[in-house]
């Protein structure tokens, strides 16, 4: 017997079916597109290289489970067909760089990070207020939301150890990703958040990338 269900109803399922995905092996995920390390050449790392640059592609991978959240919070709520097939396109494409990080931890001798759930958990909340609001609040909320994660790809480009070429052709990669969707979303019409809205975001990510630059 077919149901109608309330946007509260699609909500809670969607997360429950995102979450119940941490629980798969991740030998088990469909590769989405080859990572750009697999042509850099191979490292010879310090073991407090090879720590440190976990410590910042745990935080990068983190963010990606963030961004998967975000995105289809966001579309889950979507009023406009086209704003949620951006949306969910954006989402395949982090789906991508989720894989690409998550392979290059495993090289680098270490794990995705063990709050994963909380991330994603929280995301998936924030994304699917920000759809509530409205689709160009939403798509405002993309925007400034790539905007703030290639800034902070940056930062990682300038602190990841000068010989790890592999890892930095992933963030290159990831960053020139997020530029586009950031683009994209202010083309389909996104309107800019306030200030104390961008400040909040900010405060939020910084938590997040000090907890899982250890965790």
């Amino acid at each position: 017997m077919s149901r109608d269900y309330s946007s509260a109803d699609r909500l809670l399922i969607g997360l429950q079916q995102r979450l119940a995905g941490f629980n798969r092996p991740a030998s088990t995920a469909a590769i989405v597109a080859p990572s750009p390390a697999r042509t850099a050449p191979p490292d010879e790392l310090l073991d407090s290289e090879r720590r440190h640059a976990a410590g910042l592609m745990r935080v990068n991978h983190a963010g990606e489970v963030s961004a998967q959240a975000l995105y289809r919070g966001q579309a889950l709520v979507s009023r406009d067909p086209a704003v949620r097939e951006h949306l969910l396109h954006a989402a395949d494409e982090e789906r991508a760089h989720l894989q690409w990080c998550e392979q290059r931890l495993a090289e680098l001798g270490e794990k995705p990070s063990l709050l994963q759930p909380l991330w994603y958990a929280g995301s998936f909340a924030m994304g699917a207020a920000a759809g509530i609001a409205g689709d160009r609040w939403s798509l405002g909320f993309v925007e400034e939301t790539e905007k703030q994660v290639a800034e902070h790809l940056d930062e990682h480009l300038q602190r990841l150890p000068a010989d790890d070429a592999r890892s930095r052709a992933v963030v290159e990669a990831m960053r020139a990703d997020e530029q586009r969707h950031g683009q994209q979303a202010r083309d389909l019409g996104g309107r800019p958040l306030p200030p104390p809205v961008r400040g909040l975001m900010r405060r939020i990510a910084s938590v997040m990338k000090q907890a899982a630059y250890r965790l």
